[in-house]
């Protein structure tokens, strides 16, 4: 069970979540660039007295998740489907949310479909609640609007310093009778595909973990893994070791790290059929009452 204090500093990191990510979305506009929406994002998180449970992401269009800007990154906002999703933490407990904007103008119903999915699960989310309860929540809502739940991305649990732990939300009805119980501090994440509704690994990563702390012999190597070790085992943006360690400096050493196994590598995933993807997303603590903290 969560102590006090734990709790307590969920609601903060979530309170802080929640204004960066609507900060966020105010800045959302066409003609903007991605990495300058990312920096504000992250500027405003540390302002509020939060840290970084992961980079702030942008994923544009066909692409669900992980994208993520690199210091040369020159993309532009103008008509896509744009994902924001925003993490935060205080003393390691996770607040995790994210919204789509549709600066084309086509894709109404593909928001609301996710944004209903995620309300409609959070009326049902409670202690003793069977996951593929929630799943076939979200996958009826999604459906009713003609699109597909995707299936391989799901909700998880929030652990210490730890985004993604048991149990896994399913966007979809997956069989599973695990019920939630007290205690479970959990972000329910669906998505919704215009496509197949499965995503896949495609392009360059520049969001990645330390896997571990294994020694490392060149100077340049350590000196980079010190900086990562300071993130105290969450994701990491390239670009963070970019501003302190210099590109060459990092891309050497994140590809030494990979080499040797101490790097968990976070691509970006995209729809298998190139479908348009919209996610919505809320963290809630699961009490004897149910504490959506990402919503204020």
């Amino acid at each position: 069970m969560l102590s006090e204090q734990q709790i307590e500093n969920h609601i903060k990191a979530g309170k802080i979540a929640s204004e960066a990510l609507q900060y966020g979305k105010s800045l959302i506009k066409s003609g903007t660039k991605v990495i300058d929406v990312l920096d504000a994002v992250e500027n405003k998180i540390i302002e509020l007295g939060g840290e970084m449970a992961f980079p702030a992401q942008i994923s544009l269009d066909q692409f669900a998740a992980h994208s993520c800007s690199d210091l040369i990154d020159e993309t532009v906002l103008a008509k896509q489907v744009v994902k924001l999703d925003v993490g935060v933490h205080i003393e390691g407990q996770i607040a995790d949310n994210a919204l789509t904007v549709d600066l084309s103008g086509k894709y109404e119903d593909l928001v609301k479909a996710s944004r209903d999915a995620l309300n409609n699960a959070l009326k049902i989310v409670k202690a003793g609640v069977e996951l593929r309860e929630i799943g076939k929540v979200i996958e009826d809502t999604i459906k009713s609007y003609g699109f597909e739940p995707v299936r391989n991305l799901s909700g998880h649990g929030l652990g210490l310093y730890q985004i993604h732990t048991n149990p896994s939300i399913p966007n979809f009805d997956n069989g599973s009778n695990v019920k939630l119980k007290e205690g479970d501090v959990i972000a329910i994440e669906p998505f919704a595909s215009t496509g197949a509704g499965m995503v896949k690994d495609e392009g360059e990563a520049t969001i990645f973990t330390l896997k571990s702390h294994a020694a490392v012999r060149d100077p340049i190597t350590r000196k980079v893994q010190d900086e990562i070790k300071k993130f105290k085992g969450l994701p990491f943006a390239k670009r963070w070791l970019e501003k302190k360690c210099g590109t060459k400096r990092t891309e050497f050493a994140l590809r030494r790290l990979a080499m040797t196994g101490n790097l968990i590598i976070h691509k970006p995933l995209r729809d298998v059929s190139g479908g348009v993807v919209s996610q919505a997303e809320h963290s809630v603590i699961i009490g004897k009452e149910v504490v959506v903290f990402t919503r204020y």
